[in-house]
């Protein structure tokens, strides 16, 4: 995170960011932010700065809403999510650096156009559905997924945007699942609404499914005037197809809005249906990754730029809201052993270690340590999150994700470090040391 200290104005009277963005004029304006087009005045490329003042955030308890969809938008880079330059930051705001789409809101087009044909609405979808799974396929879930933040650029692609109500894996409680209530009334899945707990990729299909509805039918499957009435419809997945609906297409929205998250259709049976397949396919959809086919914890996350900012020191997204020298603790080394590897030491570890470690998948290359039996503030909980950085070289960061940090420094001390020694690569014998 850079902190600029100032705007200063131009001989135009508009506004510089430290001599690297001409801020334009505005694009847009919500609740907390306004968005402005903008320049950068070294590559002469165009870009949407979102602003966001920092008081009115913390004012009204989005803190980490903000540090949300920074850390979100910095993992997840594919053709059909706006993407995240760079963040800045000056005294009073924070600057997000974002991808220009010039298009609009898919919403926009669904109230100009009424009902989409349904070869278009496929395209659309194809493109949802691929940069979805993707995000799945990370550890990231959604959790808002509706028109309004699906964006298109010149050529009519889709961008999933607004990351701010997202999770991670590592968000879900020891039964595995998410507990937080969150989305548009809409839009969300009846498990939400139920609020026993809910698995993040299961909810983002259904949000799918409902988008799908409205491009084909030019409004909502789950509508009534009072909500509790139509939470009732959702629950109950009480809905009707409307006649110009395809007969394909009626049987993909009937498994993508079954009210059981259990029997619900997964992306890696929804991509073979008739529906989906039919018409040319673009290769992007044909290769996007599909996250339930993957091997848990064998395939390291590529790290991009934001990646390697956010390991460093001077990307702890803290000293935005808060005062003094707080800082998160954890080890990072760097080693040649090849991922699965590093998983196995885990692995093992969790089975000898004092007290025992229940171990759970906390990303799409990482895993989540938490002990069985409470300690002084809790279970002790560690998260280790792998990263490739060239061929043959990884980057392992491990952090304390609950209770104790005498207990989390004892347990890296006494048990961590010994059982990982052999495979750290010596340059980075002194991060660890040091506990960076």
């Amino acid at each position: 995170m850079e902190d600029l200290s100032s705007l200063s104005p131009t001989t135009e009277g508009q506004n510089v960011l430290r001599g690297r963005y001409e801020l334009g004029r505005v694009l847009g304006q919500g609740s907390f932010a306004k968005v402005y087009f903008a320049r950068n005045l070294c590559t002469g490329k165009n870009v949407a700065m979102k602003v966001v003042g920092k008081e009115k955030v913390i004012k009204v308890g989005m803190t980490e809403h903000v540090k949300r969809e920074i850390s979100v938008m910095k993992m997840v880079t594919h053709p059909n999510i706006v993407e995240l330059h760079e963040v800045m930051a000056t005294i009073s705001k924070i600057y997000f650096a974002m991808e220009l789409v010039r298009g609009g809101e898919l919403f926009s087009k669904i109230a100009r156009s009424g009902r989409l044909r349904e070869d278009v609405a496929r395209h659309y979808f194809r493109q949802l559905i691929s940069a979805v799974d993707f995000c799945h396929s990370r550890g990231v879930y959604h959790r808002d997924l509706k028109p309004e933040n699906l964006l298109l650029d010149d050529a009519g692609n889709l961008k999933v945007a607004d990351f701010g109500l997202s999770a991670f894996a590592d968000h879900v409680h020891t039964d595995g699942l998410l507990h937080t209530t969150c989305g548009t009334p809409a839009y969300v899945a009846p498990e939400v609404i139920g609020k026993k707990g809910y698995d993040g990729a299961k909810a983002d299909l259904w949000s799918c499914g409902v988008i799908l509805y409205v491009l084909l039918a030019g409004f909502l499957p789950f509508q009534d005037d009072n909500i509790f009435a139509m939470y009732k419809k959702i629950r109950c997945g009480d809905f009707r197809c409307p006649p110009w609906f395809s007969s394909d297409v009626r049987r993909l929205i009937i498994k993508l809005l079954d009210p059981n998250p259990k029997t619900r259709i997964t992306v890696a049976r929804l991509v073979e249906t008739p529906w989906f397949r039919k018409g040319p396919i673009p290769k992007a959809v044909i290769d996007f990754p599909v996250a339930s086919a993957k091997k848990d914890g064998e395939e390291p996350l590529k790290l991009n730029a934001f990646h390697l900012i956010s390991l460093s020191e001077g990307f702890n997204l803290s000293p935005l809201f808060e005062s003094g020298d707080c800082r998160e603790e954890g080890m990072r080394f760097v080693t040649k052993e090849p991922a699965s590897g590093v998983i196995s030491r885990l692995e093992e570890l969790a089975t000898r270690a004092p007290g025992r470690f229940r171990v759970t998948k906390s990303s799409a290359a990482g895993l989540r340590l938490e002990g069985v039996e409470s300690g002084r503030k809790g279970r002790l909980a560690v998260a280790a999150d792998i990263f490739a950085v060239a061929p043959s070289v990884l980057v392992v960061d491990v952090k304390k994700d609950g209770g104790d940090s005498l207990e989390y420094r004892r347990f890296c001390s006494n048990e961590l470090r010994p059982a990982l020694k052999d495979i750290i690569w010596a340059s980075s014998e002194a991060q660890t040391t040091s506990g960076a």
